[in-house]
């Protein structure tokens, strides 16, 4: 993550801002604009290198406070404040008390107070950017053990379900999540206490094993060929290629054993890919084509003895 070092000085006076800028260059670089709608314009295009956002407040078709706003509901990172004149304190008041603002500067400035007064900002940008990287960081861990947990519980429950040629069920299930590189779990981490999380999963593999058990109930004996890809084309509703396969146009249907949120309703569909494998003991192959994903049957071989930690591994590299 790139750590913003920029000021951004918005002012319709342009003395003001050419003033602004040989004061202020010497602690960060600066940019500026002229109006509002301007200053959105800048942000949009260049919010990520920008620490301090300083604004005028009496401007030409919109005032300041419209730019905080929009600044801090689009992009929380950057440090807010406002200058201002003694005449127009009120607004400057306003601005902190909702939120928009670190700190007004007064006009006319005074060099050192406003020297201060920035690198206070650009300090603050500076711990904003370190715990956002932290936790992101943070974050990236959870992701990973929870993706981590996921597999190795679907290992164990598919090995409850059908004993036989589970693994290599489950071995083309993460094979396949990886070929559509999207196991990014949508989990509110802030949400949810580690005991809840522990629960709502545990009861999230309950109802993973029902859907499994019906799944396979529901198409009795194995069938092959054309036929077996036909009945995961219905359960899929994707589009069947006869021999050839079947093809996947919606990764989801693949992967949501793996990203859906915690405490969410684990549905029958979302457990038809994993019961398919299972139904045919693992004998499929999934493979991108032009945006969308094709399954084919392929014959039995022997699985890598750390294939699951393997998989665990890169699952997490996809995340960082």
């Amino acid at each position: 993550m790139n750590t913003p070092q920029k000021i951004l000085y918005v002012d319709d006076e342009a003395m003001s801002l050419k003033y602004f800028d040989r004061l202020v260059s010497s602690i960060a670089p600066v940019l500026t604009a002229s109006s509002v709608e301007e200053g959105k314009a800048i942000l949009r295009d260049h919010a990520s290198e920008i620490a301090v956002l300083v604004t005028d407040q009496r401007m030409p078709g919109a005032l300041g406070n419209e730019l905080l706003r929009y600044s801090r509901e689009n992009h929380p990172h950057i440090v807010r404040l406002l200058t201002t004149a003694y005449s127009e304190l009120g607004d400057a008041i306003e601005a902190i008390n909702s939120g928009e603002i670190f700190r007004y500067i007064n006009k006319p400035w005074v060099l050192d107070s406003l020297h201060t007064d920035l690198k206070n900002a650009l300090e603050l940008s500076a711990l904003r950017t370190e715990r956002d990287e932290l936790l992101h960081d943070k974050i990236i861990v959870q992701q990973s053990q929870l993706l981590s947990n996921r597999m190795a519980s679907l290992l164990m429950l598919s090995a409850a379900v059908q004993t036989e040629a589970h693994e290599a069920a489950l071995y083309q299930f993460a094979q396949s999540a990886l070929v559509c590189k999207s196991v990014e779990p949508g989990v509110n981490w802030q949400h949810w206490e580690h005991a809840d999380l522990l629960q709502a999963e545990a009861q999230r593999g309950v109802s993973i094993a029902s859907h499994l058990r019906h799944w396979l109930k529901t198409w009795g004996e194995p069938k092959e060929g054309a036929a077996a890809l036909q009945v995961l084309a219905e359960v899929l509703n994707a589009d069947p290629l006869g021999d050839d396969g079947v093809l996947i146009s919606d990764p989801e249907t693949l992967t949501a054993l793996l990203t859906a949120p915690a405490g969410q309703l684990v549905t029958a569909p979302q457990c038809a890919w994993l019961a398919w494998l299972m139904w045919q003991e693992g004998l499929a192959h999934l493979e991108p084509i032009d945006g969308a994903y094709r399954v084919s049957h392929v014959n039995a071989s022997s699985l890598p003895g750390d294939w699951l930690a393997d998989c665990m591994e890169q699952m997490g590299r996809s995340l960082t």
